[in-house]
């Protein structure tokens, strides 16, 4: 099956992270990629009592400047939050690894919900459910940290418009957020519901589900992807088109890869080349890159040889080709890599955050997560790193 990720997607998978270029992957199924995806941080819960003195985040005190904020290399501070593994906030919560047991901090670095030991694995709430992982079997936990969907299912989704793809043996379904079947497990693969409707494949084909788990759209497609901007991906014969939510072809399958639309622009391969279309399918950005992201506030990365730039919409250089790596731009910065480092830059391609971490993850609500050597913290916009919050503050 083929899943759709942003152009570079940072995968938090054990102690390391991996960029994947390619939107397309071909995988048997879900739970093949379900842990990096999710950013399952290899251990985790759902219990409420308070976190024991072995299990604080640790604070590392360093001597010298204490200057933050600024573009050039942060000094070490002290009081800096610093955690064994760490993921994007979502919902206002963010999953770390403390140790070898992992809990949910808020955005002031405070522990508010401990994890379990049993579980091995925990990813970010989405919809109010985080997915957990217990011996290979998925199930979900609430905010207070109850699990009210035990771990059973092979495979497992986040929950996407009050539905959760599950894998009950080798056939998926639908779970509702109180773990009540939606769907009963009946397709080979299944894929999230998105403007109220999932991709789901039937035999050999792929239709389209309503939320009740009547066809929308019925199978007919040898392959098709989510729908987005009342657009969605599929596949004839060899080529690769867009149809409208009624299941009617929009724009004719003609290209060689063709991915999801964003702001207004669809991302298209022909051989070896990148370029944009518009919802008519007219092209927009030439089909000239060796490769190409996304767009994401008004820019989407593209390679020129070995260096990655940014256009704009109309498909103008909006930032050189300069980067060894460029990510999607979120909350007005974008995440790039320079001489072996990663940092963050902004829409004009100035420097905000010097590049100086092994790894980083997007800004979401205000922080990204940043790996400095083994330990992972969190840094604002500015740069400053999150810091233990004193008595007075709390």
């Amino acid at each position: 099956m083929r899943l759709s990720f942003p152009a570079w997607v940072w995968l938090v998978a054990g102690a390391g992270l991996l960029a994947i270029g390619y939107q397309k992957i071909e995988t048997l199924s879900h739970s093949d990629l379900s842990d990096p995806l999710l950013y399952i941080v290899e251990h985790d819960a759902a219990r409420r009592d308070h976190l024991s003195s072995d299990y604080l985040p640790r604070i590392r005190t360093s001597e010298g400047d204490n200057s933050e904020g600024n573009a050039e290399t942060i000094a070490m501070n002290s009081d800096i939050l610093e955690f064994d593994a760490a993921s994007n906030f979502s919902e206002g919560l963010a999953v770390v690894r403390i140790k070898d047991r992992y809990a949910f901090i808020d955005r002031t670095g405070r522990v508010v919900l401990q994890t379990d030991e049993t579980l091995d694995g925990v990813a970010p709430f989405v919809e109010s459910r985080a997915l957990v992982r217990t011996a290979d079997l998925y199930g979900f936990i609430d905010r207070e940290g109850n699990i009210v969907i035990d771990p059973q299912y092979a495979s497992a989704n986040p929950f996407s418009e009050g539905r959760a793809v599950v894998r009950t043996g080798r056939a998926y379904g639908y779970l509702n957020p109180d773990g009540t079947l939606a769907i009963d497990p009946q397709y080979t693969l299944a894929t999230d519901f998105s403007e109220g409707r999932a991709a789901a494949k039937l035999t050999n084909l792929y239709g389209y589900l309503a939320p009740d788990g009547a066809w929308i759209i019925p199978p007919q497609f040898a392959d098709a992807w989510s729908f987005s901007e009342a657009l969605a991906v599929v596949k004839a014969g060899e080529k690769w088109g867009y149809i409208n939510p009624q299941g009617n072809i929009a724009i004719a399958p003609q290209f060689d890869g063709a991915f999801s639309f964003s702001e207004g622009r669809g991302r298209v391969r022909q051989g070896s080349q990148w370029g944009f279309i518009d919802q008519q399918g007219k092209p927009i950005v030439p089909i000239q890159y060796d490769f190409a992201s996304d767009f994401s506030e008004g820019l989407a990365a593209v390679l020129v040889g070995s260096q990655w730039g940014y256009v704009d919409h109309a498909g103008q250089m909006a930032i050189a080709p300069q980067f060894e790596l460029a990510s999607d731009f979120s909350e007005g910065l974008a995440a790039v890599r320079q001489n072996g480092k990663m940092g963050f830059i902004d829409r004009t391609g100035r420097i905000i955050i010097a590049a100086q971490f092994e790894n980083v993850g997007s800004f979401r609500e205000g922080l990204a997560w940043v790996q400095m050597g083994d330990k992972w913290r969190y840094v604002d916009r500015n740069g400053a790193f999150l810091k233990q919050q004193q008595p007075g503050n709390l």
